[in-house]
């Protein structure tokens, strides 16, 4: 993803978008699946786990991240490209090897709605599915 159109939604979502947080959106979004906070620590060596951290913080209060967590402690993060700044319609199904660790987004296959009892209001979804991917399946 090209730079400007990072700027961009970062704005779009009222984030300050600097160098740092220019960097880890646009990791986020070429990495293809949810990431966790080691694996950006890893892939961007030359910010410090604090800064990873207050981006990741200030993503999720301004809705341009999900959060997913997998399940096994470990919270794991993609960038939210809902076309609609109140409604989240980028929703979709996780996948969780339990051989190689990996979390996969399944983009095409949407969340199953769920009907609540009265007086429960939904802020979020986190639906992972777990067990062996096509690779390790081999």
């Amino acid at each position: 993803m090209k730079n400007t159109i990072i700027i961009e939604l970062l704005t779009k979502h009222g984030i300050k978008p600097t160098a740092n947080r220019i960097l880890i959106a646009d990791a986020l979004y070429r990495a293809g699946y949810p990431m966790s906070m080691k694996e950006l620590e890893n892939k961007l060596i030359t910010i410090d786990k604090s800064s990873i951290f207050r981006a990741l913080t200030a993503f999720r209060e301004n809705r341009l991240v999900h959060h997913v967590e997998d399940g096994n402690d470990v919270v794991r993060y993609e960038l939210c490209l809902s076309h609609d700044d109140n409604i989240d319609d980028d929703l979709h199904v996780h996948f969780y090897c339990e051989q190689c660790h990996r979390t996969f987004c399944l983009p095409d296959t949407p969340v199953p709605e769920v009907t609540l009892p009265a007086g429960y209001k939904q802020r979020n979804v986190n639906y992972m599915i777990k067990g062996i991917c096509p690779k390790c399946c081999m």
